[in-house]
């Protein structure tokens, strides 16, 4: 089967969507684009569909390569017969190549090659055949005895002779790929992970799964997770338990009762079976499911980071407002930045909350001055070390000043510190400290969360589990794509972007980001998309890629600030034509009738005249409704904040509103305003059946939550959503 029609029956598509989708790839489009500008040719994929068809076109493709290194390996052995090749071309996953790949495949030295290189290998084979009873083998055997110098080489007697010939066979049946696969289905089915502490006494966070056992077939994920970290850590011992009698049985029934005759079953079969298994099949088998346990877990693990951080890149902005950053610490004391609404920096500093009296009275005048001179809107503070502390000291000092209309909120500060300490850091802020970059970074990210977050390594922004855990090379890819999907959905404004954030636009790589910054302060600002055709190294094909994504608002063209793309400005016009609309007429209100008029003319007449299909039609009628517009407007503000409360002040059955800082398998954490955030376990976020929590709740939704428990010693807070 052919690749595309392989991803066609995977994903539900019509072979010719794959087969387009496919070729836009090939010829060097990236996803962003075909998902936005070629719907007619793909029908429409989201560009979820697409990024998921994209990883599996490139892991169906590398199952190809695999398939043709295997089959060459084995024709260059001289045994690749014409049935290995087809069983090799109808293999769907890598392991199902690895089994039949495994006879061939050079060994290092086994119990086996040493019989072999012993020259028992042909008495295996009469042993195997089970043609004469345990007597005449025993004598058979005595026929391969010698006295060679060479220890290598040397079969003192015949029970060396008999052990060597088994532990070919041992090998021999291990190394069958029907017989592999069978018992690697029983081992998963039949299998329970059994779980022990290594040391019962001592307390870790890994106590639950100090006694702990559960079906291979149905362990959570994060379990799986959670297991392996504490196995590295060596607090917890993991063994793998199975039906070994079913599987015994299965190869007896495959090895030693497939006689036609029945008449010889002898003993050392028998034993080779058992030894085959044991030695052999039972840890390798073992060790894959343990693999794939893994590697599951960290696919879903990944997702659930791909969610996360997609819903918290597209937090909506706090526009125009002055801000005062607070990174908190003890020792350090805390650093303060001002930034203006734009983002400049208006002012740094550091003071002591957590000090001396006078350093903490020193610290409100500080606060209070900076409120007062630049009209300060809201606070930002670090949810890191002494944020606690810190949230306090702002909250009395807000109760201090009169009809003051300054909130603050806490900001997850994840990443700001590997942001200050960057090259990037340095290069965007060379006359600050890295303790005070933090501080700006804290600030600015409530302003415009996409814009600033970009800076930092996906990886390194804190929002799923287990991050540290997962292959990291497939975790950055993965959150690489997220970021690029954001950036691309929200549009850039060409004028203002930093290079980081036009590193994701799609088409555009970091060599060219900086020459269209380096292209821009040296020309001023862009007027129109055209000039992008200027900057050094962006050709037609990156042109086409990207001009679509970036905005120019106040430009010589209006549609220069909509995501139409410059290829389809002909057929806005008509568009506008048809409907009775001067491209003049266009504000950044927009035509808000537009829809309604085309409408009425019809949509397919109106696609067949303007020259673009009916879903490109409809994109830019969105676009011309309303200029500019950025899709995180229509999300949820966020909570802000005045006073805090302290988690001795809690108590069951009070309800409470808080924002949702991270989504994880099996609950949700809410910030309640009392520093400690609260879990909402997975069978309180509904009344409803909940599959996963990421279909209930995402990160920066506002919700209302019931105190079920409060452990205030553990710093525990227990909360519910499925309440009336």
């Amino acid at each position: 089967m052919r690749i595309e029609e392989s991803l066609a029956k995977e994903f539900g598509l019509n072979l010719w969507q794959a087969e387009n989708t496919v070729k836009m790839i090939d010829e060097g489009n990236t996803i962003p684009f075909i998902s936005r500008y070629r719907k007619e040719v793909t029908g429409e994929l989201s560009d979820d569909v697409l990024r998921s068809l994209y990883e599996r076109l490139n892991y169906l493709r590398s199952i190809e390569e695999r398939k043709a290194d295997v089959k060459r390996i084995i024709e260059e052995q001289e045994k690749l017969t014409d049935e290995l090749a087809a069983a090799i071309d109808r293999a769907e996953r890598l392991t199902e190549i690895d089994d039949l790949y495994r006879p061939y495949r050079p060994k290092r030295k086994t119990r086996a090659t040493v019989a072999k290189a012993k020259g028992l290998e042909r008495f295996a084979d009469i042993l195997y055949a089970a043609d004469i009873t345990d007597s005449e083998i025993e004598k058979e055997a005595e026929k391969y005895i010698n006295s060679e110098t060479e220890k290598d080489k040397a079969v003192p007697s015949a029970s060396d002779a008999i052990q060597g010939a088994m532990d070919i066979i041992a090998e021999q049946i291990s190394d069958n790929a029907e017989h592999r696969s069978k018992i690697r289905d029983i081992t998963f089915r039949t299998g329970v992970l059994l779980v022990k502490a290594a040391d019962a006494e001592q307390e870790s966070v890994y106590e639950m799964y100090y006694d702990f056992s559960e079906a291979c077939s149905k362990i959570a994920p994060y379990r799986v997770l959670a297991i392996d970290r504490g196995e590295k850590e060596k607090l917890l011992s993991v063994s793998l338990n199975t039906d070994e009698d079913k599987i015994i049985n299965y190869l007896y029934r495959k090895e030693v009762n497939r006689r036609d005759t029945g008449r010889f079953e002898h003993k050392y079969l028998g034993a080779a079976v058992e030894d085959s298994y044991r030695r052999l099949i039972a840890p390798s088998i073992q060790r894959e499911i343990r693999n794939e346990l893994t590697e599951n877990a960290q696919e879903q693990a990944i997702e659930i980071f791909k969610t996360n951080l997609h819903n918290l890149l597209m937090q909506p902005l706090i526009k125009d407002k002055v801000v005062i950053g607070l990174d908190p610490g003890y020792r350090t004391g805390c650093k303060v930045a001002v930034v203006d609404g734009t983002g400049k920096v208006l002012d740094t500093g550091v003071i002591y909350v957590t000090h001396s009296e006078s350093q903490k009275k020193s610290a409100e005048e500080t606060i209070k001055n900076l409120i007062s001179k630049y009209d300060v809107d809201l606070i930002s503070i670090g949810n890191g070390t002494a944020s606690k502390e810190t949230e306090i000291f702002t909250a009395d000092i807000l109760k201090t000043i009169p009809n003051a209309k300054v909130k603050y909120l806490i900001t997850n500060e994840a990443g700001a510190s590997v942001y200050s300490a960057s090259k990037l850091g340095a290069e965007e802020f060379p006359d600050y400290d890295v303790t005070r970059r933090s501080a700006i970074s804290i600030a600015r990210r409530i302003q415009d969360p996409l814009a600033e977050l970009v800076k930092i390594e996906p990886k390194a922004i804190g929002v799923g589990q287990y991050q540290h855990d997962m292959n990291q090379k497939r975790l950055s890819e993965a959150l690489g794509g997220v970021v690029e999907d954001a950036v691309n959905s929200v549009g850039i404004d060409l004028n203002t972007a930093s290079a980081s954030l036009l590193s994701y636009v799609s088409g555009v790589s970091p060599t060219i980001a900086k020459n269209i910054v380096a292209y821009r302060e040296e020309n001023g600002k862009f007027t129109d998309r055209k000039q992008l055709k200027k900057v050094a190294k962006l050709g037609p094909k990156a042109f086409e890629q990207c001009a679509g994504f970036l905005r120019i608002i106040d430009g010589k063209n209006i549609f220069d600030n909509t995501s139409v793309h410059p290829e389809s400005y002909d057929a806005a016009k008509i568009l506008l034509s048809e409907c009775g609309y001067d491209k003049d007429e266009i504000t950044v209100s927009g035509l808000k009738d537009l829809a309604e008029r085309a409408n009425k003319i019809g949509l397919n007449a109106l696609a067949e005249k303007s020259g673009v299909g009916k879903p490109t039609l409809k994109d830019i009628i969105n676009e011309l409704q309303k200029p500019g517009r950025d899709p995180r407007d229509d999300i949820e503000q966020p909570l802000l904040r005045s006073d805090v409360m302290s988690i001795e002040d809690l108590k069951p059955d009070m309800i409470m509103t808080g924002t949702v800082r991270n989504v994880i398998d099996f609950g949700a954490f809410v910030d309640i305003g009392v520093h400690q955030d609260g879990l909402v376990h997975i069978s309180r976020l509904s009344k409803n059946y909940v599959k996963h929590p990421t279909d209930v709740v995402s990160i920066g939704d506002i919700v209302e939550v019931k105190i079920i428990n409060v452990d205030a010693k553990k710093n525990r807070i227990s909360l519910a959503m499925d309440f009336d």
